[in-house]
């Protein structure tokens, strides 16, 4: 079994920004948490990013009747990742969808077959991006207290349902993550 590589879901000014329609009330209190852990996994950390695509398609195309101010161009500022983890020289895995789980992060991990999952929202992006990863043989831990949702109960929902996953999916916290490196 190779190291685990911390993988920080959507830690973007669309999500931490309190003016955005799409805040997450608890986003600064999983950026200190996952600030404090990316030194420990040193090279071995992946961030994402959720865009928009071009041209919405399917379900997408009322979704994004609903949620308009997101349909802007992959670089406008609003999907840039926050400050504290811009620039850091980590890969950096950008998706149009919820779930970031594919090929281009799969192949950002080196040929790791664990992962830490942070980041947000857990009732969204992490949950879609958990299940599909542990569905590809992956295992996959996620690091509750540094995930935040759009509430916490939907937080802790979300964290009840990828804990019926067991023992693919493992929910524990940033401490143990961080004490079971090598």
């Amino acid at each position: 079994m190779s190291e685990p590589v911390l993988v920080v879901i959507d830690m973007q000014q669309v999500f931490g920004n309190p003016a955005s329609e799409w805040f997450t009330p608890r986003f600064s209190e999983a950026e200190a948490v996952i600030a404090s852990m990316v030194p420990a996994f040193g090279k071995r950390v992946v961030f994402t990013r959720f865009v928009a695509p071009e041209r919405p398609v399917g379900a997408w195309v009322p979704y994004y009747e609903q949620w308009p101010f997101a349909l802007v161009p992959a670089d406008d500022p609003i999907y840039d990742l926050v400050l504290a983890f811009r620039d850091t020289g980590h890969p950096v895995v950008t998706e149009p969808r919820f779930g970031k789980w594919g090929p281009e992060l799969q192949e950002a991990l080196g040929g790791a077959d664990e992962i830490v999952l942070a980041g947000v929202s857990t009732d969204c992006c992490v949950l879609s991006t958990a299940l599909a990863a542990a569905d590809a043989g992956v295992r996959v831990r996620v690091a509750a207290d540094a995930c935040a949702g759009l509430t916490d109960a939907d937080h802790q929902r979300a964290l009840d349902a990828m804990a019926l996953y067991a023992p693919l999916i493992q929910i524990t916290d940033s401490a143990a993550a961080v004490a079971a490196l090598g």
